[in-house]
């Protein structure tokens, strides 16, 4: 089968680390995408929770030897000449599966790249009967685009992600706990009353600024000078409620650098019985509510745990779930959303 032209190139994505419904931890991963013929070539992949190997939290010099291994500068990592396309978000092991190809250059002698023969791959050799990918690819890249879009990244003096956020409140007790659920995710967090005398280099370190419902407009204002006289652009959270998933859900928004136009997740809303969901590509979406009773207990309830089809999605909110003040938390692998549910 020969391969047809596509186009190539990179885009900012994200692995949505969060606190889920059970308790359970899912780690935050910032990488760079592969966009084919103008879309995540990950979402054209179906369902699948994983990562490049351009991931931004891994060694400089591994980093680097990624995109070599790209550019067919170093040698393949696997046998027949294959290449790991994305992997586990949460490891580097081939056992936990990975989606392969091969890359080669083109066989009529030109500089084209193409990447061919894609497999989901949990150890050697590659069984594409069984685990290929049939209606992915080839793809030929034309070579100065390919090599344009990845010696970018070679040329960025710092690959690595800001992944550092500031918590400003009163409620020291509850900022500790936010700390340490976003540090357990691989979010760095610091705890602040004001930014007011804090060092610019600092503060370029930080890439979102939380909130506390209780935070006077003073000192909001007071941190917006700051990081604006340190000529630093960060993302703002106004904290919903002094609930931990919720609030980290909310910071995982803020953290998004993937490009609005190329995300799975792209709208949430909820009325008195219903909450909508929008995805743009076929994958695994969790939808939670969570609301605070009489006496400021967090409530959780898992709605809906299912693979959806690109669209709009219904579901219906059980009554006990709107009561008081409540909130509803969509996820799927690359992004999160947020809303309150009127009362």
């Amino acid at each position: 089968m020969s391969a047809e032209y596509a186009t190539f190139g990179l885009a900012p994505a994200m692995r949505a680390g969060g606190v889920l419904a059970n308790g359970d931890y899912q780690v935050h991963r910032d990488f760079v995408d592969f966009i084919v013929n103008g879309r995540p070539l990950l979402f054209q992949l179906a369902d699948l929770d994983a990562v490049s190997p351009l991931a931004a939290d891994i060694p400089p010099a591994i980093f680097t030897a990624h995109v070599r291994r790209l550019l067919l500068e170093a040698r393949a990592p696997l046998g027949d000449g294959r290449y790991v396309i994305y992997g586990c978000p949460e490891c580097e092991g081939l056992e936990c599966g990975a989606v392969t190809a091969v890359i080669e250059k083109s066989a009529d002698g030109s500089d084209d790249f193409v990447w061919r023969d894609f497999a989901w791959q949990t150890a050697e050799p590659a069984d594409l009967s069984l685990n290929g990918y049939h209606g992915i690819g080839p793809f030929r890249f034309r070579g100065t685009e390919y090599r344009a879009a990845l010696d970018q990244l070679l040329a960025a003096d710092e690959p690595q992600a800001r992944r550092r956020v500031l918590l400003i409140g009163a409620r020291v007790a509850l900022l500790a706990k936010l700390a340490a659920a976003l540090r357990t995710i691989g979010v760095g967090a610091e705890i602040a009353a004001d930014a007011a005398g804090v060092p610019a280099d600092e503060l370029r370190t930080y890439r979102a600024v939380a909130f506390g419902r209780a935070v006077p407009d003073a000192t909001r204002q007071s941190v917006r000078t700051a990081f604006d006289l340190a000529g630093v652009e960060v993302a703002y959270v106004d904290g919903l409620a002094p609930i931990i998933p919720l609030l980290v859900a909310q910071i995982e928004y803020a953290l998004d650098r993937s490009p609005r136009e190329q995300r799975r997740l792209v709208r949430l809303a909820a009325g008195p019985r219903a909450a909508e969901v929008s995805v743009t590509s076929t994958c695994r979406v969790r939808l939670t509510t969570y609301r605070l009773d009489r006496l400021s207990r967090t409530r959780t309830t898992e709605l809906l745990d299912e693979v959806l089809a690109p669209g709009d999605h219904v579901v219906p909110l059980p009554p006990k779930t709107t009561k008081g003040e409540a909130y509803v938390v969509a996820r799927t692998s690359t992004n999160v959303l947020t809303t309150r549910l009127p009362h």
